[in-house]
């Protein structure tokens, strides 16, 4: 029997005005291979479907605690005494994750939906089935749909297959990717992507290497390679203090733009936030989160000033 083509996602995202032009839906496909400590969707890191857990949505062991008795590896136990949002004392569970084998036992008995599994199996059609409710509004604003993730091209022949659909269909098409893909993937994806939204988090190779985990050599050749075969960009710059936030940080940035200037459309600066903070609390992981200072309004002003004195058109998201 033929394997049936599906793509591991963990959400689409309707009415979404910042993943390109127009009003378009987003698709985001589960996996990176980058490790960036501010992002702000861990749940996309990981390749495989996961537990997930809202405490804002527990109702606590008392009045529920069914993911107790239907775990078969005995990973969630009764914890200590917390407190609600409104201050009533509250059990909620404990999980352990050197236990839990994703099998998602609990995740289907939580009538809350506090504990929930992120990722799943969807082919291709399924995904246009959603897609194309949206085409009304597509055609009426000039937007489309943009594959997201993670990194989706690390899942590149159902990328490469949604992106297909959505031409035969007229719908405008985008990739968000990292770049830090082979560019086998990205070349076969160009002749049905009308848009790259491409991200450049920090010009040094080797500070890039300790921050996200990976080297950026590969990610800005590939931005080359996308401009000398005619793509289009957005170039996204998350703006992070004390990494890239400096003048002399930005000056790199001119440098290598200079370098494919005719391609790209706009520069987004995309101010760093917190909201990824509860997203890892969700994640059940016990690991450290990047927490900092917010850029300043003056700052992120002073960046834009900077790369639009040099001829580029910039938006802060």
């Amino acid at each position: 029997m033929e394997k049936v083509l599906t793509g591991k996602i963990y959400d689409i995202q309707g009415f979404s005005v910042q993943d390109g032009p127009g009003i378009r839906t987003t698709v985001f496909l589960k996996g990176c291979p980058l490790r960036c400590p501010w992002c702000h969707s861990p749940e996309s890191q990981g390749f495989k479907t996961e537990l997930n857990w809202m405490s804002i949505r527990c109702l606590g062991i008392e009045a529920c605690g069914k993911c107790l008795a239907v775990c078969p590896h005995d990973a969630i136990t009764a914890g200590p005494v917390r407190q609600t949002a409104t201050g009533e004392d509250i059990v909620y569970p404990d999980v352990d994750k050197t236990k839990c084998d994703e099998c998602g036992a609990c995740a289907e008995a939580c009538k809350a939906d506090a504990l929930y599994m992120c990722g799943t199996d969807q082919t291709v059609d399924e995904v246009m089935h959603r897609l194309l409710r949206d085409k009304p509004f597509f055609d009426e604003s000039g937007g489309g749909v943009t594959v997201s993730g993670g990194e989706c091209l690390c899942q590149p022949e159902f990328t490469l297959e949604l992106l297909k659909r959505c031409k035969d269909s007229g719908i405008n098409t985008a990739v968000d990717t990292t770049g830090f893909v082979k560019w086998e993937s990205i070349e076969k994806v160009l002749p049905y992507t009308d848009l790259f939204l491409y991200d450049l988090k920090c010009m040094d190779s080797a500070l890039h290497r300790q921050v996200t985990g990976v080297p950026n050599e590969l990610i800005l050749e590939n931005a080359r390679k996308i401009a000398g075969a005619g793509g289009r960009f957005w170039i996204r710059i998350p703006v992070i203090p004390l990494l890239n936030d400096s003048e002399g940080h930005f000056e790199e940035y001119v440098a290598f733009l200079s370098e494919i200037r005719d391609s790209v459309d706009i520069v987004q600066l995309l101010p760093y936030h917190k909201m990824g903070v509860s997203k890892h609390d969700r994640l059940l992981k016990n690991e450290k989160i990047f927490v900092a200072e917010l850029p300043t309004d003056a700052l992120m002003q002073a960046r834009k000033a900077q790369l639009d004195g040099h001829g580029l058109r910039v938006r802060i998201h």
